[in-house]
């Protein structure tokens, strides 16, 4: 499959978009991104809490997105938690990938009861490869008829 682009994508946010966070790697099942420095320092020119959370919950979430028929699912964030580890001064990138295996039990949770949902664990790295932050995304997908 082709890597996705962000004009691709069912989900717009504009808030997101603000960040200018950048779409580095996009295909089934897998998302790489950055978040720019730039306009997402705060005001002591380290990387702002929001950005981490944005760029950890679309990291999170675009897996998800890319296996579904958005004609009858949809995504959701459940939950959200970012553990700092160090400042960061630069940019910073973060990747997650759901395995063939996470794929198929999602789908089979999909058509068997409606919802399915993981647990995504993204690490996020500065621009020397050091992890800054971790994400923990839990992230639901659900049939546009589930009653829940």
């Amino acid at each position: 499959m082709a890597a996705m682009k962000p004009e691709d994508h069912q989900y717009r946010v504009p808030f997101v978009e603000r960040t200018q966070m950048q779409y580095l790697e996009m295909e089934r099942g897998h998302a790489k991104l950055l978040m720019p420095i730039g306009p997402n320092a705060n005001h002591v020119d380290v990387m702002y809490l929001g950005a981490f959370t944005v760029l950890a919950e679309a990291t999170a979430a675009n897996p998800g997105i890319s296996i579904l028929d958005t004609q009858e699912h949809f995504p959701i964030v459940k939950d959200i938690a970012v553990d700092f580890h160090k400042m960061a001064t630069s940019d910073v990138t973060a990747e997650y990938r759901l395995s063939e295996e996470q794929i198929s039990e999602l789908h089979a949770d999909l058509k068997r009861k409606g919802s399915a949902g993981y647990l995504a664990e993204v690490p996020m790295l500065d621009d020397k490869g050091v992890v800054v932050a971790t994400g923990r995304v839990t992230i639901k997908l659900l049939s546009h008829n589930w009653q829940g």
